[in-house]
């Protein structure tokens, strides 16, 4: 299954090349919970990433508050890696997954 880590801007490892049919669906974000960012910040830059509502940021940051970790977007490889990108430039750990 393959993977990419990220932590800050930069990508620490792709494990395998998926196919192309791979490429077009099925991809996840998954934001990780950090002490080091409040919530207002974690909010602001889950809009700008998933392009979501201040209502919808709120319950990602609950749950990855709660949780640990939460699926914060899914659909093809190369938008997850933009929004992986976006959140990650603030500091934020995720990571995607198939």
């Amino acid at each position: 299954m393959p993977v990419a880590t990220r932590k800050g801007a930069a990508e620490v490892k792709k494990v395998e090349e998926p196919a192309d049919a791979e490429r077009d669906h099925g991809w996840n974000v998954i934001l990780f919970n950090c002490d080091c960012h409040s919530f207002d910040s974690v909010e602001r830059i889950l809009i700008k990433a998933v392009r979501c509502s201040l209502s919808q940021a709120r319950a990602f940051s609950w749950e990855v508050h709660s949780k640990g970790s939460c699926v914060v977007y899914q659909g093809p490889l190369e938008r997850c890696e933009a929004v992986a990108d976006v959140i990650a430039s603030i500091g934020l750990q995720v990571k995607i997954s198939q």
